[in-house]
């Protein structure tokens, strides 16, 4: 029994982290049921086209742009972020929950969808500032890359169980049905976070400026300022990608829901993969090169999607493929770009960083999102995904020239509010004991 205790991670050991990554867990893989759920619910139960694909994501993402930074200033003057999260949860459970309802009695419309899409994406931008400073509450720095191994191990797991069952549950009931389930994962997300209890870092005080101070310290940090820049970059175009994505797969493909599903589950094995071996390749390479390697690896193999074309067997390797190779490296750059964040970051800005983050990154896919829907409607869709794979991939333009390729350890989090010059690039593996070394691990970006 000993030696079998002794194979579990360390950070499991602990039952405050063990409910909080079990609530993370649980919830992603409703995430996931609901990435293909709701644009099948536009699409095959709405009829929805190129052009009201792209106003969907839109309202999904929007809050991210408007409400990140009054967000971010918001929570770093609460004391109990864990209660916010709680009540977002709840939240997000009742609008999806509308959806079916409003589907049984054949109320149902597009402009339900664009607004619960909106109130859950602010929903969601409450919930992922408080877990920046919940995430550093729990995990000690020397474990930073271990906890997010197991995170993005989680989110690995849900790529390759959710759309999966999320295509299965749409082809045996009605796409609105089958988001029962992802309302079923935040009241269970929800139940775990009310029975853990972390010592918090304190509120922030007010002062002049207090909203966008976090924006202008990412900014003026050259480190923080290169990822910003690289993020912004993929999320614009990948967003443009997944916007048209399903609609691609099923109408210029062929692609049933269940097949769909099924190719991009098994694909997302990557992500285990990449997330069994970041801590091994953080150690052997460093953080920065590691998230140079993650971008890469993350961004061109979707080129092989709008090259997909031919017979069934062969479409679907190419997907399996893009998505297998992509989602290693997703993985690759979440876990250590998100640990490098939290390292970076000072917790009396924790919260407004994490807002600005959302602004500058996240702000760009309802950008990508309208980009994508109006080159689907005016372009075509394969030459419109040719043109958002391609641009994904300049993401390496802002971090090749930067110091994030020179880094190789976590630098010490900064206690002042002004920016650091740059962590130290020192040379050598990161000496804290990662998630996948040998004493035992997060969208897609």
């Amino acid at each position: 029994m000993r030696p079998l205790v002794s194979r579990v991670p360390i950070l499991l050991r602990e039952r405050a982290f063990r409910r909080y990554w079990t609530a993370q867990s649980v919830s992603l893989i409703g995430d996931q049921i609901s990435l293909i759920a709701i644009p099948l619910v536009a699409v095959l139960a709405l009829g929805a086209g190129a052009a009201e694909m792209g106003l969907l994501k839109t309202a999904e993402l929007l809050p991210a742009l408007l409400l990140s930074l009054p967000a971010g200033a918001w929570i770093d003057r609460r004391a109990r972020r864990r209660r916010i999260m709680i009540a977002a949860d709840l939240l997000r459970a009742l609008l999806i929950v509308s959806l079916p309802l409003a589907y049984a009695v054949d109320a149902l419309t597009l402009a339900q969808l664009y607004a619960v899409a909106f109130m859950v994406g602010g929903c969601a931008v409450l919930f992922e500032i408080c877990n920046a400073t919940l995430f550093v509450s729990l995990v000690p720095k020397i474990r930073f890359v271990a906890g997010n191994s197991l995170l993005n191990g989680s989110r690995a797991m849900a790529f390759v169980s959710g759309p999966g069952a999320g295509g299965l549950l749409v082809q045996l009931l009605a796409a609105p049905v089958a988001l029962l389930a992802d309302a079923l994962t935040f009241l269970y997300s929800a139940a775990l976070l009310a029975r853990i209890a972390p010592t918090e870092p304190p509120p922030a005080p007010s002062a002049k400026g207090y909203v966008t101070e976090g924006l202008r310290w990412a900014l003026r940090h050259p480190t923080m300022r290169a990822m910003f820049a690289a993020s912004g970059t993929v999320q614009f175009f990948n967003l443009m990608f997944h916007t048209l994505f399903v609609l691609y797969a099923t109408t210029e493909l062929g692609m049933s829901a269940g097949m769909l599903g099924t190719v991009l589950g098994s694909g997302a094995i990557g992500g285990l993969i990449g997330a069994a071996v970041a801590g091994r390749v953080v150690h052997r390479i460093g953080i920065g090169p590691t998230i140079l390697l993650g971008y890469a690896a993350f961004t061109v193999p979707l080129l092989l999607v709008p090259l997909a074309a031919g017979a069934t067997p062969l479409v679907i390797a190419l997907l399996f493929l893009a998505e297998f190779l992509s989602s290693v490296g997703v993985m690759l750059v979440d876990i250590s770009s998100g640990s490098l964040l939290a390292a970076l970051i000072p917790d009396a800005l924790r919260s407004r960083v994490a807002g600005a983050s959302r602004t500058l990154n996240y702000g760009f896919r309802p950008l990508g999102a309208m980009a994508g829907g109006a080159l689907g409607t005016a372009l075509g869709l394969r030459p419109t995904l040719w043109i958002a794979t391609a641009g994904a991939a300049l993401c390496l333009l802002w971090l090749l020239p930067s110091s994030v390729p020179r880094i190789r350890t976590l630098p010490e989090t900064t206690t002042s509010h002004e920016p650091a010059p740059g962590p130290d690039p020192a040379p050598g593996p990161d000496p804290a004991p990662s998630a996948h070394l040998p004493e035992r691990t997060g969208e897609a970006t």
